[in-house]
């Protein structure tokens, strides 16, 4: 009984035995899956991806040609937001329009959807400038031109929705894409939209966004850490004198010479109570009054803006700026009504999702290929969503050589090596699917 015994005590105990180890094997290969086939998934997906934004550049150059000669204004985006809506429903991605009244907003949703949610942006609108290039996607709206990208930023877009639509059975989660109207103009489409719910239902974790930067080659691309851009306010300025003869200034209050003592004085307002450590710029871009060479008008309008990397210092040197310019009129017997409406605050990059940007696009464009950017004090309303979740907004490179479209953004001469598209549309794909993996 005992030699029976043992041996059935021996057998239990070796089928357990082999029962673990067969067990912990099982176990060691499914981490080691887990350890190494998501690298080997994720390399395959770039290729796919790489592969994906050459077979449809054509696509997307025909879309920008489009969007192109057919600039709107701000928050008058009615045929750019129904030709992008068109676009998504060709891919078979559903979207709803008329956020923040012209903005369009889109789901792709991959396996198991509500695991998490990563959001892409693109502005839509257009500048009142004279286009000055001769392509045959010129302007056809006189005094309307898409003098700063944003027909390049909706074309990214849509090729990276085309990208991901491809590819949704091989990522999980859900990639939100957000065609915004109105960045050139106050209050920002962006705050409008996220008033209206379109960082909800469902909440992204985090929010991408690229702009076309025409001082790096194509295929480079740029990120900046922290703080990146400056608060934006605009500043209006009207003078309110007395009008008359130009031979008889002394029976006037003569807006006019009022106003250049206001210009000049507040820039000295600027750099004299401002700590100098302080980024701050002040610009005047328009002034508006009078009829002819022997007339003193009435009134002086003044239009400009004041950019600052401080958000104690912005609203002092609004304060600043109302009574120097109120004192200064009432000093000459004129009255000054002035208004700083709150615009873009200062943009700042999330520091940990910034870094994970950068080396994605290490990996997906080369090491050499991806630079660090300096502080701008241009403004950009992409800066709102950053207050509500993880932000990076980054840089793609837009001319061939350093020395072909090298003008602007804000130029009549703007434009763009359209390979960088590829890298475009290319890194939005790219940062979604890292971003959900």
């Amino acid at each position: 009984m005992r030699s029976i015994g043992g041996s059935f005590i021996f057998a239990y105990s070796s089928y357990n035995l082999n029962f673990g180890i067969v067990h912990f094997l099982s176990c060691f290969h499914w981490l080691r899956r887990q350890t190494y086939d998501l690298p080997l998934m994720i390399n395959d997906l770039k290729k796919q991806i790489l592969d994906k934004a050459v077979q449809y550049f054509p696509e997307v150059q025909e879309i920008r040609h489009h969007i192109h000669a057919n600039p709107e204004l701000s928050f008058h985006e009615h045929g750019t937001s129904a030709f992008v809506a068109d676009k998504l429903k060709g891919m078979g991605v559903a979207c709803q329009q008329g956020i923040a009244g012209t903005g369009v907003v889109a789901l792709i949703s991959g396996k198991n959807p509500d695991k998490r949610c990563i959001a892409l942006r693109a502005d839509m609108d257009a500048l009142p400038i004279m286009e000055a290039n001769d392509v045959p996607y010129r302007s056809r709206n006189d005094g309307v031109m898409h003098a700063c990208g944003h027909d390049v930023h909706t074309s990214c877009l849509l090729g990276a929705a085309h990208i991901l639509q491809d590819l949704r059975d091989s990522f999980e989660g859900t990639v939100k894409l957000i065609f915004q109207p109105g960045e050139e103009k106050h209050p920002g489409g962006a705050s409008i939209m996220i008033k209206e719910g379109v960082l909800e239902n469902p909440k992204p974790e985090a929010i991408f966004a690229l702009h076309v930067f025409p001082h790096l080659k194509t295929g480079e691309t740029g990120f900046r850490a922290g703080q990146y851009m400056a608060s934006a306010d605009e500043i209006y300025i009207t003078i309110q004198g007395r009008g008359g003869h130009a031979a008889l200034p002394h029976q006037t209050v003569d807006p006019i010479a009022i106003s250049a003592l206001v210009i000049t004085g507040l820039q000295q307002i600027i750099s004299r109570k401002g700590n100098p450590l302080i980024p701050s710029v002040l610009t005047f871009g328009k002034i508006q009054g009078g009829f002819t060479t022997n007339v003193i008008p009435d009134k002086v309008e003044i239009l400009g803006t004041f950019r600052t990397m401080d958000g104690q210092w912005r609203y002092e040197a609004h304060r600043w700026i109302k009574e120097f310019t109120e004192q200064t009129c009432a000093a000459y017997g004129a009255v000054a009504l002035v208004e700083i409406p709150a615009g873009y605050p200062s943009l700042f990059n999330d520091p940990a999702l910034t870094a994970k940007a950068e080396a994605w696009a290490k990996e997906y464009v080369g090491e050499t290929n991806v630079h660090e950017l300096e502080m701008r004090m241009a403004g950009e309303d992409f800066s709102f969503y950053t207050h509500h979740v993880p932000g990076c907004f980054f840089r793609i490179g837009t001319s061939p050589d350093g020395k072909q479209f090298t003008a602007p953004v804000h130029n009549s001469h703007f434009d763009i090596d359209e390979e960088s598209m590829k890298t475009g549309m290319g890194m939005m794909a790219w940062c979604a699917v890292n971003a959900l993996a």
